[in-house]
Order: structure tokens, then sequence, then C-alpha cells
């Protein structure tokens, strides 16, 4: 009774000051998500209160929150348009992971954790919010643009590369021989290519037999899906994040719509229980000492995140001020960035505390790089314009002139 007690409080508490911070990120126009990591430091290990009573509850919900965030991703998109995406939009893809892959891998060698971290430092560094940059297109109202379905391929493309990466990463974290790491790939890689098959020949099928005119039915199988689903992903050696988001992929139509509407509080409360719970998992006293390399990271990989879309747009026809809103929406980083990180952590410590300062950065940096990138770019190249020659004008002391410019 007296555990039962300490955990309602402590879950009351932490829902508390997540509603809070949430309602105070919303009036300043900043995404939650770096308060809710910051509540995850004080109450954490070596935080001003830490939590003993709701830490394994707390750790449950993260997971459901991960898996959440990546269904409701995926029940924006159709079957069909994530194939037209990764047909037209793919080199874009290539160079995105080029540019910002390299960072991560290249910091980690410098600071001597050897070539496991960097495979998952590069991870973090490469993969943007999808979560973050779909908040503040709604919020700043370009959801109609044409820059945003190259903001939204790219995205899908790096959503759909962790099918691939992240059964590598886990291989290496684990140990795993190169032929025992082969066979998880091609596991991976089938797992995938036969939920894409179900969901483009008989995405209908499976729509209609979720379909309910019940919202608390229609929610329940929905929801049991997509767990039951991500669980076996996972078993498979796919991401369970993975397997949630290809289920979001298969329902359409009003399915689609209606479990969105009605998943979307769950997957804020539970998306803000996984920031928390990351940063339960760090002591504070760890960030300093990664300050330095998390603020170089940052500044490189936003270049490279705003050259990303700028070329993406560029290849796709849209206009220079529409090239420049793709890059600066891309740059922030959040759930999928911590993800890897948490499953680097039992190889190299200090990843974790490294990615959550690197998060915080870009999370914050991220919603205004989106609104001011092509402002500022817009200034700035205009002051480099030169301005066009004067033109003589005739005067009356200067007929000669008057005269040659009348003829």
């Amino acid at each position: 009774m007296h555990n039962t007690t300490a955990l309602l409080i402590e879950l009351g508490a932490i829902i508390l000051v997540l509603g809070l911070l949430g309602r105070l990120a919303g009036r300043v126009g900043f995404s939650p998500i770096p308060l809710y990591l910051l509540a995850g430091l004080a109450f954490g290990h070596g935080g001003i209160v830490p939590l003993q009573a709701s830490e394994e509850f707390v750790a449950t919900g993260a997971e459901i929150g991960v898996i959440l965030l990546l269904l409701l991703l995926g029940l924006e998109y159709s079957a069909s348009e994530l194939v037209t995406n990764l047909k037209s939009q793919y080199p874009s893809g290539a160079v995105d992971f080029v540019l910002n892959a390299a960072p991560g891998a290249v910091m980690a060698l410098l600071l001597g954790w050897g070539p496991v971290a960097a495979v998952a430092l590069a991870g973090v560094t490469w993969i943007s919010s999808s979560g973050v940059i779909a908040k503040v297109l709604g919020d700043l109202g370009r959801l109609g643009n044409r820059e945003t379905p190259v903001i939204l391929s790219i995205l899908v493309l790096e959503d759909l590369s962790m099918a691939v990466y992240l059964p590598i990463l886990t291989a290496l974290l684990a140990g795993v021989s190169l032929a025992g790491g082969t066979v998880t790939l091609l596991i991976a890689l089938g797992t995938v290519g036969g939920v894409l098959y179900l969901a483009l020949r008989h995405g209908r099928l499976i729509s209609r037999a979720v379909s309910s005119d019940n919202a608390e039915m229609l929610l329940l199988v929905v929801l049991g899906l997509t767990l039951l689903v991500a669980g076996l992903a996972q078993h498979l050696q796919v991401s369970a994040a993975v397997g949630a988001f290809l289920v979001g992929i298969a329902l359409s139509g009003e399915v689609a719509e209606g479990a969105h509407s009605l998943l979307t509080p769950l997957r804020d409360l539970f998306a803000a229980v996984f920031f928390v719970f990351f940063g339960l998992h760090t002591d504070p006293a760890d960030i300093p000492p990664v300050l330095l390399p998390a603020l170089a990271l940052a500044a490189v990989t936003t270049l490279t995140k705003i050259t990303t879309g700028y070329w993406a747009a560029r290849r796709a026809g849209i206009s220079a001020k529409g090239r420049w809103r793709a890059g600066g929406t891309l740059v922030a980083r959040g759930e999928f960035s911590i993800v890897i990180a948490g499953l680097a952590v039992g190889v190299e410590p200090r990843i974790g505390p490294l990615a959550t300062a690197y998060v915080l950065i870009l999370v914050i940096l991220g919603p205004l790089t989106a609104r001011w990138t092509e402002p500022l770019a817009h200034r700035l190249t205009h002051r480099r314009t030169p301005p066009p020659a004067p033109r003589d004008e005739p005067t009356v002391t200067e007929p000669a002139t008057a005269v040659r410019a009348g003829h």
C-alpha cells in the first residue's frame, strides 16, 4: 500500500509539472521538449528531487511514448505516398545522411570513444525530430507551402532508414558477429518489406477490419494492434518504433483520421513521459564536461541541415525563399536522437549527457531557425547585391547632355 501511495504521489507530481511546463512553453512559443528534459534532470539521479517508486512505471510509459510518436507520424502518410517519396527524394536522403551523420562520427572518434560509439553518435546527429518539425510547421502555418512535401519526404526517408540503421546499431552494441549482424539486418528488411507489401496491397482491407463507428472500440483496436506489432517487430530485431510507424502507414482514410484524433492526447502524455525518462537517467553533473562538444556539434549540424533542406528544395524546383525555409525547418533534433543515445549508453556512458545537451540546444534553436533562416538569408543576400548604377540626370547647366538624352 505504501508503494502504491508513493507511486500515485510521484506520478501525480510528474504529470502536474509537465502540464505546467507545457502551458509555459505554449505561452512563450517554444517546443515543450527541452522543458520536459530539464524536468527529468531535476527528478533524476543527481537531481533536486530523485524519484524512486515511479521509475519502473515511467520506463514503460517512455516505451509507449516512442511507439505512439511514430504511429501518429505514420498516420500522416499513405503507403503509395511513401513509395512515391522514396522514388523521387532518395538522392536528398543520401545527401542528408552524408552531411549530417559524418559530424557525429568524426566527433566520437576525436573524443576517443571508438567505432561503435561513432556509429551511434552519427545517428544522433543525423535524424531530425519529426514531432518537433510537424508542430513547427503547423504553428507557422506552412503545411500548405510548396517546400513542405520536400521536408516531409526527408523526414520519411530518415524514419524509414531507422529500419536498417537500428538493427545494425543493436547488433554492434551487442557485439554480434558479421554473420549474425547480416542475419539480423535481413530479418529486419524482410519484416519491413512484408509490412509495406501488406500496406500497399491490402491497406484498405486492414483499415476496413479496424474501422468502427464506436470511438472506444476504434481506440482499443488501433492501440492494441500497434503495441502488438511493435512488440513483434522488437522480437524480430526491428525497432518497435519502426513497427508502429508501419502500422500507421497501413491505416488510411477515415480510420486514420479517427485514430489520429483519439490517440493524439495519449501521444502527448506518453511522449512527455519519454523525454522525462531520458532526463531521469542523466546526471546533470555529467553535462558540463560535454557541453563544448555539444555546442560544436550543434553549430556544425545546424549548417549541414540547412544545406540539406536548401539542396533538396532546389532540386524540387522550389524558389529561393522556400529553400531557406526548408533548410531552417529541418534543424531540430529530438526523439530518435535520444532513442539512439539511450541504446548506446552501455558502450559509452558519456553519449547520454552529450545527446541530452545536444538535443536541448537544437530543440530550442530549431523553431528559431525555422522562423528566421529565410528572412536572415534574404537580408544578407540583399546587402551583398550591389545597388544599381545611378543614372545621369539632365540639368539646366548641361544642355548638351539633355539634348543627347532626349535624342
